[in-house]
């Protein structure tokens, strides 16, 4: 077939179809071919359910009545310095433990940042939540974990007591100083050098005397205040 005798043959076939399909135009199946239904192969081992949380907290006996749920009491300990030995009682299976980690920090003044909470030695992540680390102990009425605190926490709460001290030293000396002072004000010489003082800056001996004896009066009054 040469192409102007195809060309032809194909216009021709085209002006025997519509020009454009309508809006409605819907296509028949029936007209498509058959094609056999792809399906996936079998895997070699099944894969298990996926238990949600709300079951694993509850030990998986199903929902329990809001306000009855499980509660066990938790125990940290830290076997390293600084020593700490923690107990959160009444906690509910589905508490988190970076919840558990909180409420450390707050009680040992550490931050949450530096503490690692492990369990038969292995390090727990904060999204887990009591009942997924009991599992099938979920029905134990006490869990206790260990505490490891990253470095430096520990130099930074030893700290804090020496800051204590000293700010009871600073307080002792400000006493002592103050004690000091109220025996130079007793002394004749401290008058006579605030008399020379005053002197020199209001340039007459008179308003000078009278501002000393002001200051004396007003100081005496004031001792003698209950």
């Amino acid at each position: 077939m040469s192409e102007a005798t195809f060309a032809k043959t194909f216009l021709t076939t085209l002006d025997a179809r519509p020009a454009k399909i309508s809006a409605d135009h819907v296509e028949d199946a029936r007209n498509f071919p058959a094609r056999p239904p792809y399906i996936l192969p079998r895997m070699p081992t099944e894969m298990s359910k996926p238990q949600s949380s709300s079951d694993t907290a509850t030990g998986g006996g199903g929902g329990a009545v809001p306000g009855q749920e499980r509660s066990v009491t938790v125990t940290l300990r830290s076997l390293r310095n600084p020593p700490l030995d923690i107990k959160l009682a009444a906690q509910p299976l589905g508490t988190s433990l970076l919840d558990v980690k909180q409420a450390v920090a707050s009680r040992a003044r550490i931050p949450v940042d530096k503490l690692k909470i492990l369990y038969n030695k292995r390090p727990l992540p904060d999204s887990k939540i009591l009942g997924e680390v009991l599992g099938d102990d979920f029905a134990k009425a006490a869990v206790e974990f260990s505490v490891m605190v990253v470095g430096g926490a520990a130099a930074v709460l030893q700290q804090q007591q020496p800051m204590d001290v000293d700010d009871e030293g600073r307080r002792s000396d400000r006493v002592r100083t103050a004690k000091k002072g109220e025996a130079a004000v007793e002394q004749d010489q401290f008058w006579e050098d605030l008399n020379g003082f005053l002197m020199q800056r209001v340039k007459d001996e008179d308003t000078a005397a009278e501002l000393t004896t002001v200051f004396k009066n007003a100081w005496e009054s004031r001792k003698a205040a209950p």
